[in-house]
């Protein structure tokens, strides 16, 4: 008894903290999540007002926040869409690999750390942070921009490909033979491979057998189903987000549309949990020996992350200006990067707080970059179109719809 009560003064403690920070965030028009993470770095161990009673429940509030966020992100892309996607972003999504995972992989081995953890390493500075990305989006309404289905679509090949990363990176880890780990690896191909067949045949089908007209029963199944086939899908060694992005993009049309509308407030509380409980997984003592190195990673990657989004947006047709927001809307790196660094850990233990410093790092100046290359995209796109004459004027900021065909 004395337990849960200690936890609901601790959770209650936490989550007025947040509401607070939210507010105080959105009165500077600024976004929360750097707020979150430094509370959540205040609540940790080592931290000022270390948490015990609830830290398994915040565990498990931030799974729920990542599926959460992936399953929304879904819902705003059918099968088909998705399909175009792949097919005219694959050029950028191999960029993406070769300009951001490079840095990473030269990084541990300069350090001295081996190739395992240069594989590592190289995951921790390629994904972006769908999470933290599809949140800064939808705070600084950009959802409608004509460059954001190019962000989604490098995001969407980013989050794929983690499925057949993570299961050999596993192998790796684990000196697993060859034969293992290609059985893995097969299982992970075969698992996204029958969603995405499902959802671009029987689309129609799922989405018919998950409406209701009662608001209560849509938000129990979806949110069940999605909850299921992540704790599936990490069975099978795919990450609980692909599946849980996977179910999103199987649900179209209006019961997606539905199904967005009752899921926003759940998603925007366990997102704010998953971050606090980032920063809680951070000892701040760990931080400042690998500040310079993290820094170093952070300035080059954030700057390579720039060039990917410039390149995917001029592919895409999209003129100055949204190929800069492109560029700052990708810096930021999240939730895939620490659970690669976790999963290392092991092998190489100063991967883990090189890491946190890293991505603590870019989870703040992502936000920064996304919103400020905007200004100064401007200002560049003007003195360009001015010192041309006749030259065409900046693309415009929004279109009608979320839903451009990239």
């Amino acid at each position: 008894m004395h337990h849960t009560t200690a936890m609901l003064i601790e959770l209650g403690a936490v989550i007025l903290a947040l509401g607070l920070l939210g507010r105080l965030a959105g009165r500077v028009g600024f976004s929360p999540i750097p707020l979150y993470l430094l509370a959540g770095l205040a609540f940790g161990h080592g931290g000022i007002l270390p948490l015990q009673a609830s830290e398994e429940f915040v565990a498990t509030g931030a799974e729920i926040g990542v599926i959460l966020l992936l399953l929304l992100l879904g819902l705003e892309y059918s099968a088909s869409e998705l399909v175009t996607n792949l097919k005219t972003q694959y050029p950028s999504g191999v960029v993406d690999l070769v300009l951001n995972a490079t840095p990473g992989a030269v990084a541990a081995l300069v350090l001295g750390w081996g190739p395992v953890a240069a594989v590592a390493l190289a995951g921790v500075t390629w994904i972006s942070s769908s999470g933290v990305i599809a949140k800064v989006l939808g705070d600084l309404r950009r959802l409608g921009n004509r460059e954001t289905p190019v962000v989604l679509g490098v995001l969407v090949i980013e989050d794929l490909a983690m499925a057949l990363y993570l299961p050999i990176l596993t192998a790796l880890l684990a000196g697993v033979s060859l034969a293992g780990g290609a059985v893995t690896l097969l299982i992970s191909l075969g698992t996204v491979g029958a969603v995405l067949y499902v959802a671009l045949r029987h689309g129609r089908l799922i989405s018919r057998a998950v409406s209701s007209d009662n608001a209560e029963l849509l938000l129990l199944v979806v949110l069940g189903v999605t909850l299921l086939v992540a704790g599936i899908a990490q069975q099978l060694q795919v990450s609980a987000a692909v599946g849980a992005f996977l179910v999103g993009i199987a649900v179209s049309g209006e019961v997606a549309e539905g199904a967005s509308n009752l899921l926003a407030p759940l998603r925007d509380l366990f997102a704010a949990v998953f971050f606090v409980f980032f920063g809680l997984s951070t000892d701040p003592a760990d931080i400042p020996p690998v500040l310079v190195p993290a820094l170093l990673l952070a300035v080059v990657t954030a700057l390579t992350k720039i060039a990917t989004g410039w390149y995917a947006a001029r592919r895409a047709g999209i003129r100055g200006a949204g190929r800069w927001r492109t560029g700052g809307t990708l810096v930021a790196r999240g939730e895939f990067s620490i659970v690669i660094a976790g999963l290392a850990v092991g092998v190489e233990p100063r991967v883990g707080p090189l890491a946190t410093a890293y991505v603590l790092i870019l989870v703040v100046v992502g936000p920064l970059t996304a919103r400020y290359t905007e200004p100064l995209a401007r200002r560049l796109t003007r003195r360009s179109t001015a010192s041309v004459p006749g030259s065409a004027p900046a693309d415009p900021e929004r279109v009608e719809s979320a839903h451009v065909t990239v």
